[in-house]
């Protein structure tokens, strides 16, 4: 499947959001959310060690490390997700599933 999403990244970006994100990692919030061990995006409950912080908005292409913007997901969940959005993962998969019916 080709890549359809254009990035520009912005390396210092990049690095300020990373070190960010993994402030926020270590806050009571995120610890406990680490504890509850549910994926976000598959809904699969995890040890601690299998889990992971994802941007929703890559910072590869501008998302922060905020609240609404961080959530803890399973390591497949996240590399399957790499770059994209969850509405370019959905559309991703959407599109993987019709090359495979052959419509």
């Amino acid at each position: 499947m080709d890549d359809w999403v254009e990035i520009n990244r912005d390396e210092r970006h990049i690095r300020r959001e990373r070190a960010r994100a993994r402030e926020l990692r270590n806050t009571p919030y995120y610890r406990e959310l680490f504890r509850k061990g549910v994926c976000h995006y598959c809904g699969g409950h995890f040890p601690e060690s299998e889990l992971t912080l994802d941007h929703i908005v890559p910072v590869a292409r501008g998302g922060r490390s905020t609240r609404g913007n961080l959530v803890v997901c399973c390591r497949a969940c996240n590399q399957a997700k790499k770059f994209l959005t969850p509405a370019e993962l959905l559309l991703r998969r959407l599109e993987a599933e019709q090359g495979e019916s052959g419509e």
